[in-house]
């Protein structure tokens, strides 16, 4: 696969096919022009003389220091090593490839006054594999998020370091020796344009939609094969029901426990038991309104990203009339407080599935089913201690609910007294999510083991694609096992495609 960097940009599938794929990626000839025109614009200014914020002057505090000309190369290439300064663990590899191609991308509108070559430069390391070491501390998401792109920019000039092919940290130079590759060197506004974005964290939140959209359609199958191993009823995600509080979300998620719920003999055997449960509890009757709340929260920060990839996010910003303007449109605001809703909505979809977890092993509400579903509870422990993990991943997920983004420290001889966090509030989205898809895991592997034991009756075929999935390594309820293994194996199955689309052969597409 090939993405192409238009002048109208990129969209969010490009994004995944170069972060997560091995897509490579080419500049259209209109994205070269507009960066030329640009261009000729910043070398007016310099041939003029006049002081331009981070053409001829210092950056942040600074700003009032006006820079000699021979000295403003000088000034970029200052400028990208005393900013690469981040310390920590690196970022995941995907991450930082989503974030060169949203420079690239944002350079390519032409607004950013820089070569055609800088934007080259970047598309060359994406090409060659060539991925740069950026530590995960160092953004506040003020001016973008300055250190992490600062990490990357100073690959170009042939410094720094890379990620090796085993995650080990390397010299740069010698990566783009082997690639061969040479460094390039800044001209004025370069090192500004190469750093000034909220590419990263922006990245990040792309990664985000694209992980949150798939764990919140499996949240509705752990939902659904829980209820149905509890003996729940399917009446309260009847459409009719949902119709009367219209939240599109809320009926989305209701229609697709219900269909996962259908042509189930265990729902039959107490479908007309009049001295079953009226009603049963919160967190079964009430999925729906919490997964569909989420799925109403991702939409808006899809909206909100959809937005951003259409943005020039620079500052100075150079005008097709001539002007070089400075912005704020380097805040990360929107896309902090977007990060820290979508970590509030995720984090609760893994609480209600913790709940119903709880209610599974616990032989007094879970309606005849063993305690901690071991045949033998006593000698043997069942899932007790995993109900442990989920509980405890919950409580990490609430406090990383807090918002990020309420947490502004300023910085820069008060220049940039006001930050907006989104590299953080992005950081621990993601935190968020992977720890979701070990609490549905936890979900999947106890419903799982529910349903096998309500044998002789036949699940939905939901169950049995869920057994079948499980059923290699978890193997039939009996003795106590080695627990972690079977949970690694159920976060693979919730974690990638092979479950849903299994069960879509069989009832059909999922929302």
């Amino acid at each position: 696969m090939t993405v192409t960097i238009q002048p109208t940009g990129i969209c969010p599938a490009d994004v995944l096919a170069v972060a997560r794929g091995a897509a490579k990626v080419v500049l259209d000839p209109a994205t070269l022009d507009a960066m030329a025109t640009s261009r000729s614009i910043v070398d007016g200014i310099e041939a003029a003389g006049r002081p331009v914020y981070g053409v001829s002057t210092g950056f942040g505090a600074l700003a009032n220091t006006f820079v000699a000309p021979e000295r403003r190369a000088e000034l970029q290439h200052a400028l990208i090593r005393s900013h690469a300064a981040g310390v920590g663990a690196p970022m995941p590899r995907e991450v930082v490839r989503a974030m060169m191609l949203l420079r690239v991308r944002s350079l390519a509108l032409g607004h950013s006054g820089v070569r055609p070559l800088v934007a080259s430069a970047l598309v060359d390391l994406l090409n060659h594999d060539v991925t740069p070491w950026v530590p995960e501390h160092g953004s506040l998401g003020a001016s973008g998020d300055l250190a992490p792109l600062a990490h990357c920019a100073l690959v170009l000039l042939g410094e720094g370091w890379v990620l090796g092919p085993d995650g080990q940290r390397l010299p740069a130079a010698d990566a783009l020796r082997r690639a061969g590759l040479a460094p390039i060197e800044l001209a004025a506004k370069e090192g500004l344009a190469l750093i000034n974005g909220t590419d990263g964290m922006l990245g990040m939140l792309l990664l985000a939609v694209d992980d949150a959209a798939h764990l919140f359609t499996m949240a509705d199958v752990t939902a659904a094969l829980a209820i149905e191993a509890m003996l729940g009823s399917d009446r309260p995600f009847l459409p009719e029901l949902h119709a009367i509080r219209p939240h599109p979300g809320q009926g989305r998620s209701a229609a697709n426990i219900h269909r996962l719920l259908q042509d189930s003999a265990v729902m039959d055997s107490h479908r007309d038991d009049v001295d079953h449960a009226v009603q049963d509890a919160y967190s079964m009757r009430c999925a729906p309104q919490v997964a569909g709340a989420a799925r109403d929260t991702l939409d808006f920060v899809r909206t909100v990203a959809g937005r951003e990839l259409l943005s020039v996010v620079d500052n100075p910003v150079v005008l097709p009339d001539g002007r070089v303007e400075s912005t704020g449109n380097f805040h990360g605001a929107p896309l902090g407080f977007a990060a820290d809703f979508l970590a509030i909505a995720a984090a609760e979809v893994g609480a209600i599935a913790e709940r119903r977890v709880d209610r599974l092993l616990d032989v007094t509400r879970s309606r005849d089913l063993p305690a901690f579903l071991s045949p033998d509870a006593g000698v043997n422990s069942g899932l007790m201690i995993a109900q442990y993990t989920a509980a405890g991943i919950v409580a990490e997920n609430r406090r990383l609910a807090a918002p990020a983004s309420v947490d502004s420290l300023p910085t820069s001889g008060m220049q940039e007294d006001h930050v907006s966090m989104g590299w953080a509030a992005a950081k621990k989205l993601r935190t968020v999510l992977d720890n979701l898809t070990s609490l549905l895991a936890v979900e999947l592997l106890a419903a799982v083991r529910g349903l096998q034991l309500r044998a002789p009756l036949t699940p939905s075929p939901a169950g049995r694609a869920a057994i079948a999935a499980l059923g290699e390594i978890a193997g039939e309820p009996g003795p106590d096992v080695f627990l972690a293994p079977l949970m690694e194996a159920a976060r693979e199955v919730v974690a990638t495609p092979t479950l849903r689309t299994a069960i879509e052969r069989e009832i059909g597409t999922l929302d």
